[in-house]
Protein backbone atom coordinates (compact mmCIF):
# COMPACT_ATOMS: atom_id res chain seq x y z
CA UNK A 1 0.00 0.00 0.00
CA UNK A 2 0.68 0.99 -0.13
CA UNK A 3 1.58 4.09 1.96
CA UNK A 4 4.96 2.52 2.49
CA UNK A 5 8.08 4.44 1.81
CA UNK A 6 10.43 1.46 1.40
CA UNK A 7 10.50 -2.31 1.40
CA UNK A 8 12.84 -4.84 2.88
CA UNK A 9 15.32 -7.08 1.09
CA UNK A 10 15.52 -10.42 2.87
CA UNK A 11 18.42 -12.63 1.87
CA UNK A 12 16.67 -15.65 0.37
CA UNK A 13 17.06 -17.83 -2.65
CA UNK A 14 14.99 -16.77 -5.65
CA UNK A 15 12.31 -19.19 -6.76
CA UNK A 16 12.37 -20.32 -10.35
CA UNK A 17 9.42 -18.79 -12.10
CA UNK A 18 10.50 -19.50 -15.64
CA UNK A 19 8.23 -22.52 -15.83
CA UNK A 20 5.04 -20.50 -15.82
CA UNK A 21 2.85 -21.27 -18.78
CA UNK A 22 1.36 -18.06 -20.09
CA UNK A 23 -1.39 -18.15 -22.67
CA UNK A 24 -2.31 -15.57 -25.23
CA UNK A 25 -5.46 -13.70 -24.27
CA UNK A 26 -8.02 -12.28 -26.59
CA UNK A 27 -11.25 -10.52 -25.72
CA UNK A 28 -13.48 -12.16 -23.16
CA UNK A 29 -17.19 -12.32 -22.77
CA UNK A 30 -17.21 -12.55 -18.98
CA UNK A 31 -20.40 -11.15 -17.63
CA UNK A 32 -20.93 -8.71 -14.79
CA UNK A 33 -22.42 -5.34 -14.06
CA UNK A 34 -19.23 -3.29 -14.12
CA UNK A 35 -18.61 0.03 -15.82
CA UNK A 36 -18.01 -1.77 -19.12
CA UNK A 37 -17.42 -5.22 -20.51
CA UNK A 38 -13.91 -6.64 -20.57
CA UNK A 39 -11.65 -4.95 -23.08
CA UNK A 40 -10.23 -6.66 -26.14
CA UNK A 41 -6.72 -7.59 -25.11
CA UNK A 42 -4.84 -7.53 -28.38
CA UNK A 43 -1.37 -6.60 -29.48
CA UNK A 44 2.01 -7.92 -28.42
CA UNK A 45 5.25 -6.07 -27.96
CA UNK A 46 7.09 -3.86 -25.43
CA UNK A 47 5.17 -2.57 -22.42
CA UNK A 48 5.92 -0.65 -19.22
CA UNK A 49 5.37 -1.52 -15.58
CA UNK A 50 4.64 1.48 -13.37
CA UNK A 51 5.05 1.28 -9.61
CA UNK A 52 6.63 2.95 -6.61
CA UNK A 53 10.40 3.14 -6.46
CA UNK A 54 11.64 -0.34 -5.66
CA UNK A 55 13.80 -0.10 -2.57
CA UNK A 56 13.80 -3.88 -2.16
CA UNK A 57 15.73 -4.77 -5.27
CA UNK A 58 13.23 -7.50 -6.12
CA UNK A 59 11.14 -6.03 -8.94
CA UNK A 60 13.80 -5.56 -11.61
CA UNK A 61 15.17 -9.13 -11.28
CA UNK A 62 11.64 -10.46 -11.74
CA UNK A 63 11.18 -8.25 -14.80
CA UNK A 64 14.56 -9.43 -16.09
CA UNK A 65 13.33 -13.01 -15.94
CA UNK A 66 10.24 -12.07 -17.90
CA UNK A 67 12.35 -10.22 -20.47
CA UNK A 68 14.67 -13.19 -20.92
CA UNK A 69 11.69 -15.42 -21.66
CA UNK A 70 9.95 -12.82 -23.87
CA UNK A 71 12.64 -10.99 -25.87
CA UNK A 72 10.04 -9.49 -28.21
CA UNK A 73 7.74 -8.36 -25.38
CA UNK A 74 10.14 -6.66 -23.00
CA UNK A 75 8.96 -4.72 -19.97
CA UNK A 76 10.44 -1.38 -18.94
CA UNK A 77 10.16 -0.57 -15.24
CA UNK A 78 9.01 3.02 -14.61
CA UNK A 79 9.62 3.91 -10.97
CA UNK A 80 7.50 6.61 -9.34
CA UNK A 81 8.11 8.38 -6.00
CA UNK A 82 7.76 6.32 -2.82
CA UNK A 83 4.99 8.64 -1.59
CA UNK A 84 1.59 7.12 -2.44
CA UNK A 85 -0.09 10.47 -3.07
CA UNK A 86 2.58 11.40 -5.63
CA UNK A 87 2.24 8.00 -7.34
CA UNK A 88 -1.49 8.40 -7.69
CA UNK A 89 -1.15 11.93 -9.06
CA UNK A 90 1.33 10.91 -11.76
CA UNK A 91 -0.85 7.98 -12.83
CA UNK A 92 -3.87 10.27 -13.04
CA UNK A 93 -1.94 12.81 -15.10
CA UNK A 94 -0.95 10.07 -17.53
CA UNK A 95 -4.57 8.92 -17.79
CA UNK A 96 -5.97 12.42 -18.27
CA UNK A 97 -3.65 12.98 -21.23
CA UNK A 98 -4.57 9.52 -22.59
CA UNK A 99 -0.90 8.71 -22.89
CA UNK A 100 0.21 5.18 -23.77
CA UNK A 101 3.44 5.59 -21.78
CA UNK A 102 2.03 3.60 -18.85
CA UNK A 103 0.85 0.03 -19.46
CA UNK A 104 0.57 -2.07 -16.28
CA UNK A 105 -0.14 0.00 -13.18
CA UNK A 106 0.58 -1.02 -9.60
CA UNK A 107 -2.37 0.56 -7.79
CA UNK A 108 -2.87 1.01 -4.08
CA UNK A 109 -5.90 -1.15 -3.27
CA UNK A 110 -8.05 1.89 -2.48
CA UNK A 111 -7.59 3.41 -5.93
CA UNK A 112 -9.41 0.69 -7.87
CA UNK A 113 -12.87 2.29 -7.69
CA UNK A 114 -11.63 5.72 -8.69
CA UNK A 115 -9.59 4.49 -11.66
CA UNK A 116 -12.35 2.13 -12.83
CA UNK A 117 -15.11 4.71 -12.54
CA UNK A 118 -13.14 7.17 -14.67
CA UNK A 119 -12.39 4.39 -17.20
CA UNK A 120 -8.65 4.88 -16.74
CA UNK A 121 -8.17 1.11 -16.44
CA UNK A 122 -9.71 -1.78 -18.35
CA UNK A 123 -12.10 -4.33 -16.98
CA UNK A 124 -10.31 -7.68 -16.90
CA UNK A 125 -11.48 -11.20 -17.85
CA UNK A 126 -12.14 -12.57 -14.37
CA UNK A 127 -12.12 -16.26 -15.29
CA UNK A 128 -8.51 -16.10 -16.41
CA UNK A 129 -7.17 -15.50 -12.88
CA UNK A 130 -7.13 -17.91 -9.88
CA UNK A 131 -9.14 -15.59 -7.65
CA UNK A 132 -10.69 -18.51 -5.76
CA UNK A 133 -7.27 -19.31 -4.29
CA UNK A 134 -6.86 -15.80 -2.92
CA UNK A 135 -8.06 -14.29 0.36
CA UNK A 136 -11.56 -12.92 -0.23
CA UNK A 137 -11.01 -9.44 1.32
CA UNK A 138 -8.00 -9.03 -0.96
CA UNK A 139 -9.95 -9.97 -4.10
CA UNK A 140 -12.72 -7.53 -3.23
CA UNK A 141 -10.26 -4.62 -3.41
CA UNK A 142 -9.73 -5.38 -7.10
CA UNK A 143 -13.40 -5.08 -8.02
CA UNK A 144 -15.71 -2.23 -8.92
CA UNK A 145 -19.46 -2.76 -9.39
CA UNK A 146 -18.93 -6.52 -9.54
CA UNK A 147 -16.39 -6.24 -12.34
CA UNK A 148 -12.72 -7.14 -12.01
CA UNK A 149 -10.51 -4.16 -12.83
CA UNK A 150 -7.25 -5.30 -11.29
CA UNK A 151 -5.54 -8.42 -9.95
CA UNK A 152 -4.10 -8.68 -6.42
CA UNK A 153 -0.32 -8.61 -6.43
CA UNK A 154 0.29 -8.13 -2.72
CA UNK A 155 -1.81 -7.55 0.34
CA UNK A 156 -0.99 -5.85 3.60
CA UNK A 157 -2.19 -5.74 7.15
CA UNK A 158 -0.94 -3.63 10.00
CA UNK A 159 1.08 -5.42 12.67
CA UNK A 160 2.13 -4.50 16.19
CA UNK A 161 5.88 -4.95 16.49
CA UNK A 162 7.14 -5.13 20.06
CA UNK A 163 10.37 -5.60 21.94
CA UNK A 164 9.82 -9.07 23.33
CA UNK A 165 13.06 -8.94 25.31
CA UNK A 166 12.02 -5.79 27.18
CA UNK A 167 8.51 -7.05 27.88
CA UNK A 168 9.94 -10.28 29.28
CA UNK A 169 12.32 -8.40 31.58
CA UNK A 170 9.43 -6.22 32.74
CA UNK A 171 7.33 -9.27 33.59
CA UNK A 172 4.82 -8.75 30.77
CA UNK A 173 4.04 -12.28 29.60
CA UNK A 174 1.78 -11.61 26.62
CA UNK A 175 1.56 -8.76 24.11
CA UNK A 176 -1.21 -6.23 24.77
CA UNK A 177 -4.67 -6.66 23.29
CA UNK A 178 -5.92 -3.21 24.28
CA UNK A 179 -4.52 0.31 24.27
CA UNK A 180 -4.67 0.41 28.06
CA UNK A 181 -2.67 -2.81 28.31
CA UNK A 182 -0.09 -1.38 25.91
CA UNK A 183 0.35 1.74 28.01
CA UNK A 184 0.64 -0.36 31.16
CA UNK A 185 3.30 -2.55 29.55
CA UNK A 186 5.25 0.54 28.50
CA UNK A 187 5.17 1.92 32.02
CA UNK A 188 6.72 -1.30 33.31
CA UNK A 189 9.40 -1.35 30.61
CA UNK A 190 10.31 2.29 31.19
CA UNK A 191 11.07 1.52 34.86
CA UNK A 192 13.84 -0.82 33.75
CA UNK A 193 17.39 0.47 33.28
CA UNK A 194 17.11 -0.70 29.66
CA UNK A 195 13.88 1.26 29.28
CA UNK A 196 15.33 4.63 30.14
CA UNK A 197 14.69 7.08 27.32
CA UNK A 198 12.63 4.56 25.32
CA UNK A 199 9.29 5.87 24.03
CA UNK A 200 6.19 3.72 24.08
CA UNK A 201 4.49 3.64 20.69
CA UNK A 202 4.47 5.10 17.20
CA UNK A 203 2.73 4.64 13.90
CA UNK A 204 2.61 6.88 10.82
CA UNK A 205 1.28 10.33 11.69
CA UNK A 206 2.73 12.69 9.10
CA UNK A 207 0.09 14.32 6.89
CA UNK A 208 0.07 11.78 4.05
CA UNK A 209 -1.70 8.50 3.19
CA UNK A 210 -0.18 6.78 6.20
CA UNK A 211 -2.17 9.10 8.47
CA UNK A 212 -5.38 8.07 6.72
CA UNK A 213 -4.44 4.46 7.47
CA UNK A 214 -3.58 5.06 11.13
CA UNK A 215 -6.60 7.30 11.76
CA UNK A 216 -8.93 4.75 10.17
CA UNK A 217 -7.43 1.95 12.28
CA UNK A 218 -7.93 3.95 15.47
CA UNK A 219 -11.55 4.70 14.60
CA UNK A 220 -12.35 1.11 13.61
CA UNK A 221 -10.51 -0.26 16.64
CA UNK A 222 -12.76 1.81 18.89
CA UNK A 223 -15.95 0.52 17.27
CA UNK A 224 -16.50 3.41 14.87
CA UNK A 225 -16.52 3.75 11.09
CA UNK A 226 -15.30 6.31 8.61
CA UNK A 227 -17.90 5.37 6.01
CA UNK A 228 -20.70 2.87 6.51
CA UNK A 229 -21.52 -0.20 4.40
CA UNK A 230 -23.57 2.10 2.15
CA UNK A 231 -20.50 4.24 1.49
CA UNK A 232 -21.93 7.21 3.38
CA UNK A 233 -19.72 9.05 5.89
CA UNK A 234 -20.51 8.48 9.56
CA UNK A 235 -17.41 9.66 11.35
CA UNK A 236 -18.85 12.27 13.73
CA UNK A 237 -19.75 9.71 16.41
CA UNK A 238 -18.76 8.94 20.01
CA UNK A 239 -17.01 5.76 18.85
CA UNK A 240 -14.89 7.59 16.27
CA UNK A 241 -14.05 10.23 18.86
CA UNK A 242 -12.72 7.55 21.22
CA UNK A 243 -10.39 6.37 18.48
CA UNK A 244 -9.09 9.84 17.64
CA UNK A 245 -8.88 10.70 21.34
CA UNK A 246 -6.54 7.74 21.82
CA UNK A 247 -4.09 9.20 19.32
CA UNK A 248 -4.44 12.78 20.53
CA UNK A 249 -4.23 11.82 24.20
CA UNK A 250 -1.24 9.58 23.59
CA UNK A 251 0.66 12.45 22.03
CA UNK A 252 -0.22 14.69 24.96
CA UNK A 253 0.81 12.22 27.67
CA UNK A 254 3.97 11.09 25.89
CA UNK A 255 2.85 7.56 25.00
CA UNK A 256 3.48 8.61 21.40
CA UNK A 257 6.61 10.78 21.09
CA UNK A 258 5.86 14.25 19.73
CA UNK A 259 8.29 13.76 16.85
CA UNK A 260 6.03 10.95 15.59
CA UNK A 261 3.78 13.54 13.90
CA UNK A 262 6.56 13.63 11.29
CA UNK A 263 6.81 9.85 10.93
CA UNK A 264 6.37 7.96 7.70
CA UNK A 265 6.85 4.19 7.66
CA UNK A 266 10.62 4.38 7.49
CA UNK A 267 10.95 6.86 10.35
CA UNK A 268 9.08 4.54 12.68
CA UNK A 269 10.99 1.49 11.50
CA UNK A 270 14.32 3.13 12.14
CA UNK A 271 13.25 4.37 15.57
CA UNK A 272 12.13 0.86 16.53
CA UNK A 273 15.29 -0.78 15.23
CA UNK A 274 17.44 1.80 16.99
CA UNK A 275 15.89 0.95 20.34
CA UNK A 276 13.80 4.09 20.71
CA UNK A 277 10.36 2.41 20.80
CA UNK A 278 8.76 -0.44 22.70
CA UNK A 279 5.88 -0.81 20.24
CA UNK A 280 5.51 0.07 16.57
CA UNK A 281 2.56 -0.12 14.22
CA UNK A 282 3.82 -0.91 10.72
CA UNK A 283 3.54 -3.23 7.73
CA UNK A 284 5.08 -6.72 7.25
CA UNK A 285 8.08 -5.38 5.33
CA UNK A 286 9.59 -4.20 8.62
CA UNK A 287 10.10 -7.79 9.76
CA UNK A 288 12.86 -8.50 7.28
CA UNK A 289 14.64 -5.24 8.04
CA UNK A 290 14.48 -5.86 11.78
CA UNK A 291 15.83 -9.38 11.33
CA UNK A 292 18.99 -7.86 9.91
CA UNK A 293 19.35 -5.22 12.62
CA UNK A 294 20.66 -5.08 16.19
CA UNK A 295 17.26 -6.16 17.55
CA UNK A 296 17.27 -9.51 15.75
CA UNK A 297 15.83 -12.09 18.16
CA UNK A 298 14.60 -9.33 20.47
CA UNK A 299 11.27 -8.51 18.83
CA UNK A 300 8.02 -10.19 17.85
CA UNK A 301 4.69 -9.28 16.25
CA UNK A 302 1.09 -9.32 17.42
CA UNK A 303 -2.29 -8.09 16.20
CA UNK A 304 -2.96 -4.40 16.62
CA UNK A 305 -4.57 -3.53 19.97
CA UNK A 306 -7.88 -1.72 20.25
CA UNK A 307 -10.08 -0.02 22.80
CA UNK A 308 -11.65 -3.12 24.32
CA UNK A 309 -9.76 -5.93 22.57
CA UNK A 310 -7.80 -6.65 19.39
CA UNK A 311 -8.07 -3.81 16.91
CA UNK A 312 -8.70 -3.67 13.19
CA UNK A 313 -6.04 -3.00 10.59
CA UNK A 314 -6.59 -0.98 7.48
CA UNK A 315 -6.34 -3.24 4.45
CA UNK A 316 -3.28 -2.43 2.38
CA UNK A 317 -1.56 -3.86 -0.64
CA UNK A 318 -1.29 -3.34 -4.37
CA UNK A 319 -3.26 -4.53 -7.38
CA UNK A 320 -2.14 -4.73 -10.99
CA UNK A 321 -4.27 -3.03 -13.65
CA UNK A 322 -3.97 -2.21 -17.34
CA UNK A 323 -4.18 1.38 -18.51
CA UNK A 324 -7.09 1.93 -20.88
CA UNK A 325 -4.78 3.91 -23.16
CA UNK A 326 -1.97 1.36 -23.39
CA UNK A 327 -0.74 -0.61 -26.37
CA UNK A 328 0.11 -4.33 -26.51
CA UNK A 329 -2.57 -5.37 -24.03
CA UNK A 330 -2.22 -9.10 -24.72
CA UNK A 331 1.34 -8.85 -23.46
CA UNK A 332 0.16 -6.75 -20.52
CA UNK A 333 -2.39 -9.37 -19.48
CA UNK A 334 0.20 -12.13 -19.61
CA UNK A 335 2.64 -10.02 -17.61
CA UNK A 336 0.02 -9.53 -14.89
CA UNK A 337 -0.47 -13.30 -14.76
CA UNK A 338 3.28 -13.70 -14.38
CA UNK A 339 3.64 -11.09 -11.61
CA UNK A 340 0.53 -12.17 -9.68
CA UNK A 341 1.09 -15.92 -9.88
CA UNK A 342 1.45 -17.95 -6.69
CA UNK A 343 5.08 -18.66 -7.55
CA UNK A 344 5.95 -15.01 -8.09
CA UNK A 345 4.14 -13.77 -5.00
CA UNK A 346 5.89 -16.41 -2.90
CA UNK A 347 9.18 -15.05 -4.22
CA UNK A 348 8.14 -11.53 -3.21
CA UNK A 349 7.20 -12.86 0.22
CA UNK A 350 10.61 -14.46 0.66
CA UNK A 351 12.63 -11.59 -0.74
CA UNK A 352 10.67 -8.51 0.31
CA UNK A 353 8.19 -9.60 3.02
CA UNK A 354 5.30 -8.67 0.72
CA UNK A 355 2.09 -10.21 2.00
CA UNK A 356 0.88 -12.65 -0.69
CA UNK A 357 -2.76 -12.73 -1.84
CA UNK A 358 -2.87 -16.57 -1.85
CA UNK A 359 -4.43 -18.20 1.22
CA UNK A 360 -2.32 -21.37 1.04
CA UNK A 361 0.95 -19.52 1.60
CA UNK A 362 -0.16 -18.40 5.05
CA UNK A 363 -0.71 -22.01 6.10
CA UNK A 364 2.52 -23.46 4.69
CA UNK A 365 4.45 -24.90 7.65
CA UNK A 366 7.86 -24.36 6.06
CA UNK A 367 7.05 -20.71 5.36
CA UNK A 368 5.69 -20.22 8.88
CA UNK A 369 8.91 -21.64 10.32
CA UNK A 370 10.84 -19.09 8.29
CA UNK A 371 8.37 -16.20 8.72
CA UNK A 372 6.63 -16.66 12.11
CA UNK A 373 4.50 -13.58 11.59
CA UNK A 374 2.42 -15.17 8.80
CA UNK A 375 -0.46 -16.42 11.02
CA UNK A 376 -0.70 -13.00 12.68
CA UNK A 377 -0.61 -11.31 9.29
CA UNK A 378 -3.36 -13.56 7.93
CA UNK A 379 -5.53 -12.69 10.94
CA UNK A 380 -4.79 -9.01 10.40
CA UNK A 381 -5.84 -9.16 6.75
CA UNK A 382 -9.01 -11.15 7.44
CA UNK A 383 -10.01 -8.72 10.22
CA UNK A 384 -8.99 -5.66 8.24
CA UNK A 385 -11.40 -2.90 7.34
CA UNK A 386 -10.82 -1.18 3.98
CA UNK A 387 -10.28 2.53 3.81
CA UNK A 388 -13.27 4.27 2.19
CA UNK A 389 -13.94 2.55 -1.14
CA UNK A 390 -15.28 5.63 -2.85
CA UNK A 391 -14.75 7.10 -6.29
CA UNK A 392 -13.48 10.54 -5.11
CA UNK A 393 -10.86 8.86 -2.94
CA UNK A 394 -8.32 11.63 -3.45
CA UNK A 395 -10.67 14.21 -1.94
CA UNK A 396 -11.65 11.88 0.89
CA UNK A 397 -8.12 11.01 1.97
CA UNK A 398 -7.04 14.66 1.74
CA UNK A 399 -9.85 15.62 4.12
CA UNK A 400 -8.97 12.84 6.55
CA UNK A 401 -5.31 13.83 6.57
CA UNK A 402 -6.09 17.50 7.07
CA UNK A 403 -8.53 17.09 9.95
CA UNK A 404 -6.73 14.25 11.72
CA UNK A 405 -3.46 16.16 11.59
CA UNK A 406 -5.17 19.25 12.97
CA UNK A 407 -6.34 17.22 15.96
CA UNK A 408 -2.96 15.57 16.48
CA UNK A 409 -1.11 18.89 16.41
CA UNK A 410 -3.63 20.63 18.66
CA UNK A 411 -5.07 23.20 16.28
CA UNK A 412 -8.49 21.55 16.65
CA UNK A 413 -10.11 19.36 19.27
CA UNK A 414 -11.10 15.82 18.32
CA UNK A 415 -14.75 16.86 18.30
CA UNK A 416 -14.10 19.85 16.04
CA UNK A 417 -11.97 17.82 13.65
CA UNK A 418 -14.55 15.03 13.33
CA UNK A 419 -17.40 17.48 12.78
CA UNK A 420 -15.46 19.21 10.02
CA UNK A 421 -14.43 15.88 8.53
CA UNK A 422 -18.02 14.63 8.43
CA UNK A 423 -19.08 17.75 6.54
CA UNK A 424 -16.18 17.47 4.09
CA UNK A 425 -16.79 13.79 3.39
CA UNK A 426 -20.49 14.35 2.80
CA UNK A 427 -19.67 16.99 0.18
CA UNK A 428 -17.06 14.79 -1.52
CA UNK A 429 -19.21 11.65 -1.69
CA UNK A 430 -22.27 13.61 -2.87
CA UNK A 431 -20.46 15.00 -5.93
Amino acid sequence: MKTRSTRAIPCAAVLTVGGLLLTACGSSGDGGSGQAGPASFEGRGPISYVAAKDTTGTIQPMIDRWNKQHPDEKVTFIQLPTDADAQRQQMIQNAETKSDAYTVLSLDVVWTSEFAAHQWIDRLPEKQFPLGKMLKPVVETAKYRDGLYAVPHSSDGGLLYYRSDLLKKAGVKVPPKTWAEMKDACAKVQKLPEGKGVSCYAGQFQKYEGLTVNFSEAVHSAGGVVTGPDGKPNVDTPEAKKGLDFLVGSLKDGTIPKKAVTYLEEDGRQAFQNGKLVFLRNWPYVYSHAQKSDIKGKFAVAPLPGLNGPGSSSLGGHNLAISSFAKNKATALDFIKFMSSEQSTETFLKEASLAPPYASLYDDRELIDQYPYLPVLKESILRAVPRPRVVPYGDVTASIQREAYAALTGSKSSAEALKALQADLQKSVAR
